[in-house]
């Protein structure tokens, strides 16, 4: 943990380079052990150790501003600010990215990628008008570069003029290797202490005169053009930025050297790092893709402690791979999540309509317009959280034109582990608000294929397919044709609720029973538009309504529902059961449900509240 020395400074900065490389042997050993039962994201945080030790020898994070993009490198970072992992990503324990209101060093949320530069941008902006003094850093990997907002950051942050270092994380896994021995060697030696001072001295002593300033005009062109020719630099320092770099992310003496000095450069500065994702941990090293978000595994052998069961994703894919030997139109998108949607198999078979856009949500689904325009079917598969980012494309681009793109919405509803960044806890009242759209709620693997199937080919224009993460409940029936079903039959409650919620509905209903209260249970296949006919007949009968959904409260279809009964002048008790109009922490999902409520105890409880029976008479 840092903690100040006797000058009030991070006891990190008097560290030795043989005790800095100890560390990264301890925390890379930490984090292995304590993942291999969490699960988490493991092969970029093994990869950012020397970076991070180095970092802290520099810099005070408690004062000093160290933005994180994405914050898949931060489990080093936790420990070294004193925070264990062995409750990663557990129900009130250390969350999997950084979180301000976890520790003072963790200075902006992150779960999203490429706003690291724009946010230290702002932070360094706000420092210099407030007269205040601290160092920001932004933290970027390779990755987080393939979004536009990335760029949108460093245009604007290489024009400010003062000190801010933006740190490119590059482990290979996007940028495509562009730089030789000849240009590691150059990049070497002009990163040297000795090159560097002399630099300053030389750039001096030139300018003091018209024909020195001449000739340092002269050589400065030329070593200009050399670099642009033998290091991939140039488009950084166009920005305005000045470029360190490529160095070799994994040897902490020479990162030390260098971030001290760029940590006094007054200007905008761009380290280039070159690091092995997975480092340390052979595994790791050999299948990064697998080890970059991991469930529980064996630490010594890397192997999965259990096997995975079938998912929403996995069906998904199948389905699309199947209906697209049917038409040659389809065609799938992703933004750099072929594995996590369930795609690898269509990517291999029809390698011509497979798209992955990168960490570009936004470029996705206009690009999903512009192809539906012109005759395609798009279907781009998307996680619930990041297709918030499209928002504006699903308007402009999809809704006025009114074109057909399917939405593959995935992990919708609450996804445990990842926490608030991560929950897909608004899909249902934003995709409401676009016109034109048309949104399916599978409850079962079966109904995902009928409703994938009905999208790609009977629905007109914009249409999502929203689907949770993981497998299938209890119910596993195939009613997803209607817009609701009545799955139960009952006079004297009603019990609403969509996708694998209906589970526990469900159970609720079987709990009311045993106290001799029958509840008839509806089952919404379509949330968007709304048809509330059979809800509405149920209510009629029963004068009684509670709907149960994993989403916001507000702009929820419970919140609708109520407002439809109002509207026919149905009188009725509702109640609504959903995730409130806060933020939900991380946690196993069943955790998370049971203090939502949303479990089927927390459903019958509050089915007896409604109906006036108290917890006594439960």
């Amino acid at each position: 943990m840092i903690v100040p020395d006797e000058k009030n400074q991070p006891i990190l900065f008097r560290l030795t380079d043989q005790e800095g490389e100890a560390l990264c042997a301890w925390l890379r050993r930490e984090q292995v052990e304590d993942v291999s039962k969490t699960g988490g994201h493991l092969a970029s945080n093994l990869g950012a150790v020397e970076l991070t030790v180095a970092l802290h020898r520099v810099f005070d994070t408690s004062v000093d501003r160290l933005v994180f993009d994405v914050g898949h490198q931060c489990y080093a970072h936790k420990l070294i600010t004193g925070r264990t992992l062995d409750t990663l990503r557990r129900y009130g324990g250390v969350a999997g990215f950084p979180k301000p209101n976890e520790s003072v060093h963790d200075a902006f949320i992150a779960g999203h990628a490429s706003n690291s530069v724009a946010v230290a941008l702002g932070m360094a902006r706000a420092r210099d008008m407030l007269g205040e003094d601290y160092r920001v850093i932004a933290l970027i990997g390779d990755g987080a570069l393939t979004g536009g907002l990335a760029y949108e950051g460093l245009s604007n942050a290489g024009e400010c003029g003062r000190q801010l270092l933006v740190i490119l994380n590059d482990n290979g896994m996007s940028i495509t290797p562009n730089v030789g021995g000849v240009a590691e060697h150059l990049a070497r030696q002009r990163l040297k202490p000795q090159y560097l001072t002399f630099k300053k001295h030389y750039r001096r002593i030139m300018n003091a005169t018209a024909p020195g300033r001449a000739v340092y005009r002269v050589t400065h062109r030329v070593k200009q053009a050399l670099k642009q020719f033998l290091l991939p630099c140039s488009m950084f320092e166009d920005m305005g930025f000045r470029y360190l770099g490529p160095v070799d992310g994994h040897n902490l003496p020479f990162l030390t050297r260098l971030l001290r000095y760029a940590r006094e450069i007054d200007e905008p500065v761009l380290l280039h790092i070159k690091t092995v994702k997975g480092k340390g941990f052979l595994p790791a090293e050999e299948n990064p893709d697998a080890f970059h978000g991991v469930a529980p595994f064996d630490p010594l052998t890397g192997k999965l402690t259990r096997e995975p069961g079938e998912n929403f994703s996995a069906v998904f894919g199948r389905t699309l791979t199947r209906l697209a030997d049917r038409d040659r139109r389809v065609c799938a998108i992703t933004a750099a999540m072929t594995g996590g949607t369930g795609l690898e198999k269509f990517a291999g078979k029809f390698p011509d309509r497979f798209f992955d856009v990168g960490i570009a949500e936004g470029c996705a689904a206009s690009m999903a317009a512009g192809m539906a325009k012109q005759g395609a079917i798009p279907v781009f598969a998307v996680y619930s959280t990041f297709l918030q980012r499209s928002y504006d494309m699903l308007i402009h681009d999809m809704a006025i034109d009114n074109l057909h793109v399917v939405l593959g919405v995935d992990r919708a509803g609450l996804v445990g582990d990842d926490g608030e960044t991560h929950h897909g806890l608004f899909d249902a009242a934003f995709l409401d608000t676009v016109p034109n759209m048309t949104v399916l709620a599978p409850a079962s693997f079966a109904e995902l294929e009928v409703m994938l199937e009905r999208a790609l080919f009977r629905i007109e224009g914009p249409v999502a397919v929203r689907y949770p993460r993981g497998g299938e409940g209890g119910y596993t029936g195939t009613g997803g044709e209607a817009p609701s079903v009545i799955l139960r039959w009952g006079g004297d409650i009603t019990l609403a609720g969509y996708g694998t919620e209906i589970n526990c509905v469900l159970e609720a209903a079987d709990l009311l029973e045993q106290r001799g209260i029958q509840a008839e249970v509806v089952k919404l296949n379509q949330i968007t538009p709304l048809i509330p006919d059979m809800v509405e007949l149920s209510v009629r009968k029963t004068g009684v309504l509670l709907v149960a959904e994993e989403q916001a409260a507000r702009g929820g279809v419970g919140q609708r529902l109520a407002a439809r009964l109002e509207e026919a002048g149905l009188p009725a008790r509702v109640a609504l059961v959903n995730c409130g109009e806060g933020l939900i922490p991380h946690g196993a999902v069943g955790l998370l449900k049971q203090d939502l409520s949303l479990d089927g105890a927390g459903i019958f409880k509050k089915a007896l509240e409604v109906l006036g029976r108290g917890q006594t008479e439960a």
